[in-house]
């Protein structure tokens, strides 16, 4: 059999599985959890874990919280409930942009996939040290990415020196069809590259 793999045969899935994915610091059984890391206005170091009837506990859990949205909004309506959130998803280590559509229009500017408010959601799923990698043929494009990800807190452009010790960035250029289209037309590719960081530290 030939050809490309046939997506029907393969599985995906977007978060990772807490069972399988051993990267916590799991307590010996549940009564020997140190709550104490999570609420120390009611569970001093010297007793950090819950027991029935004698310490507060843990009443609300949001599994797959986000940002905790609903949390923060519920803490108006119950201020003295303890709530857990638990976001089960891994950072990624590397986020890939080729040849995005450049929404040419001015009106359209708002839609293009490298933006203000992404930023902040691709700051958020990739790891401190994580890569986001900008290809495009379009000049414009290419201003307009290096513009807003340099501008963002949370992100650093690579140096040329970088981009050479880097052996992925070979693979940029000719790896996609809309790559090997420009190729054939002979047009320009831009290519930038950039480090997640971690946040700054307030004064």
């Amino acid at each position: 059999m030939t050809g490309h793999p046939q997506k029907k045969y393969f599985r995906q899935r977007a978060h990772s599985n807490p069972i399988a994915d051993h990267c916590f610091d799991y307590p010996p059984s549940p009564r020997l959890m140190d709550w104490s890391k999570l609420y120390p206005k009611h569970y001093p170091p010297e007793d950090p874990y819950a027991v029935q009837g004698k310490t507060k506990m843990v009443e609300f859990a949001d599994i797959g919280c986000g940002y905790g949205g609903l949390l923060v909004t519920l803490s108006d309506k119950y201020p003295e409930t303890l709530m857990l959130g638990m976001e089960i998803r891994v950072k990624l280590k590397k986020m890939f942009f080729l040849y995005p559509d450049p929404h040419f229009k001015k009106a359209k500017h708002k839609w293009r996939i490298i933006n203000t408010q992404l930023l902040a959601e691709y700051a958020y799923c990739l790891a401190i040290g994580g890569l986001i990698y900008t290809v495009t043929d379009v000049k414009d494009l290419h201003d307009w990415m290096v513009h807003h990800i340099s501008n963002h807190p949370l992100f650093e452009q690579c140096s040329e020196a970088d981009l050479e010790s880097d052996p992925v960035v070979s693979y940029l250029f000719e790896s996609s069809e809309e790559g090997k289209k420009v190729s054939r037309n002979h047009g320009d590719k831009f290519l930038a590259v950039f480090r997640r960081i971690e946040a700054p530290q307030l004064p």
